[in-house]
């Protein structure tokens, strides 16, 4: 077994101490998911066909969501052919998409559905080396993409993240929780567990979205054989910048997911119950591709009293086993960097200092390291197998500050004015306006905790 700069223990307690995005290295030199480039796959799944979704390469003010791609099901073989520049029949539904018109991304699969009667390849990826013993491919999803290939800037509403790449590079914007206000967060499209960002964050449109002016860019390009720490709700826009990239990442669950379910319930009862009503501005795609159905309102409101129910009775049996538990309030209770219950105990351990390095480098904030220069540019940090290189990229952007602005409101919907921007002032509201407020992770954030402070209100009678 090869030596490894960090142990299990000493990984959990980097995790637990990080509040900002690292990128970990020399972690996975022995896994055998080191070997799952694109022509490994290929071979592994035969005749399988996965879905792909598919994307014009442009550069647009707007983000591409799900609702609005192609999707084409293929054979990693014929993806492969593809990637390559051929354009006969061993493409297959390729064929009707150009190489250099078009990107395609086989996103969201997982491990255990594609390899259900190769359950040995579950061993190719091994989050033990991270502290979660027993944990590997089946509790992980992989990524295969083209040059490209981009994920719309979003937060995941649980848990953390960890991301390993395997073959090519992925570039990765990461913006910290508190800049929520600067990137316009919508449920239109919605997708239970993601809450989008308005903004195209490559190219933003600063006359509709001008708080975005203040959102702090964290760039990173993820290179092969590096593993990737998101923490818990930080925004991430990810594209693929090689002709093929490969990556598998794991969604690590936490304590906290027991209120982010109740949040989620609600969020999905106020969404199905409005773009279900019968109206003018109804009319739009709005549900994601990745969702089944739409379910009723009795059963959303059911699924919201599981959650409720679930959430209490986690909290009711802390404060059973913890004495200095009892009586609190769900809001009163601290929590770590993970969401987990502090007590009066860890309170006296004294915290963990995390020692950067040759095998841990943090993602820089991009205002950070362009502070002196008069016009932002945006950088990333390329990092090598064995150091970190800054290089700047061509790509003209809005200077980030140290504070998210505050005082812009959410955009209305409408037409453009007559110099040919957005009317803000006159504009119409719609249907999806109404949600983007409603549904602010802010204001979903308090109504829950109000929600859940009366229901133990009412079993404390």
């Amino acid at each position: 077994m090869a030596t490894k700069p960090f142990s299990p223990t000493e990984v959990q307690k980097i995790i637990q101490s990080l509040h900002k995005p690292a990128v970990f290295l020399n972690m996975t030199d022995d896994w055998p998911g080191r070997e799952w480039t694109l022509e490994h796959l290929a071979l592994c799944l035969g005749e399988k066909s996965v879905c792909f979704r598919i994307g014009k390469q442009t550069e647009e003010k707007a983000p591409l969501f799900e609702t609005e791609c192609s999707y084409v099901k293929a054979t990693l073989a014929e993806f492969l052919c593809w990637t390559r520049g051929s354009s006969d029949s061993s493409v297959g539904p390729f064929t009707a998409y150009p190489l250099s018109e078009y990107w395609a991304y086989a996103d969201y699969k997982y491990l255990a559905l594609l390899f259900q009667d190769n359950t040995a390849m579950f061993k190719g990826v091994v989050w033990s080396d991270f502290g979660y013993p027993g944990r590997d491919g089946r509790e992980s999803t992989l990524w295969i993409g083209a040059n490209g290939a981009n994920t719309p800037c979003h937060l995941d509403s649980y848990g953390c993240n960890l991301v390993f790449q395997v073959q090519g590079r992925k570039r990765w914007h990461l913006f910290p929780p508190e800049d929520a206000e600067c990137l316009y967060p919508t449920r239109i499209p919605y997708e239970e567990s993601s809450v989008f960002s308005k903004v195209s964050v490559i190219k933003p449109d600063l006359c509709i979205f001008p708080a975005f002016r203040r959102a702090r860019a964290h760039v990173v390009t993820l290179q092969p054989g590096q593993v990737l720490f998101v923490p818990r709700h930080w925004w991430h826009y990810v594209e693929s910048i090689d002709p093929v990239t490969v990556s598998v990442n794991s969604w690590i669950e936490m304590e906290v997911d027991d209120k982010a379910r109740v949040e989620e319930a609600l969020t999905k009862t106020i969404v199905c119950a409005l773009k279900t009503t019968p109206s003018l501005d109804n009319k739009d795609n709005w549900l994601n591709p990745t969702e089944e159905g739409i379910a009723s309102h009795d059963e959303n409101m059911q699924y919201l009293n599981l959650a409720v129910k679930a959430c209490m009775d986690k909290i009711s049996s802390y404060a059973e086993s913890r004495p200095e538990f009892a009586g609190q309030s769900s809001a009163a209770l601290k929590r770590d960097s993970l969401g987990h219950l502090k007590t009066t105990a860890n309170n006296a351990v004294p915290s963990f200092s995390v020692s950067f390095g040759p095998h841990l480098i943090p993602v820089m904030c991009v205002a950070d390291e362009t502070q002196k220069q008069t016009t932002a540019n945006f950088k990333e940090t390329s990092l090598s197998k064995d150091s970190a290189q800054v290089f700047s990229q061509n790509r003209a952007k809005p200077q980030a500050t140290d504070t998210p602005g505050k005082e812009e409101g959410v955009r209305l919907s409408g037409g453009p004015a007559e110099d040919g921007r957005h009317s803000e002032k006159y504009s119409h509201i719609s249907t999806n306006d109404v949600l983007d407020c409603l549904l602010h992770p802010d204001v979903i954030t308090l109504v829950t905790q109000l929600m859940l402070d009366r229901r133990r209100e009412l079993d404390s009678k």
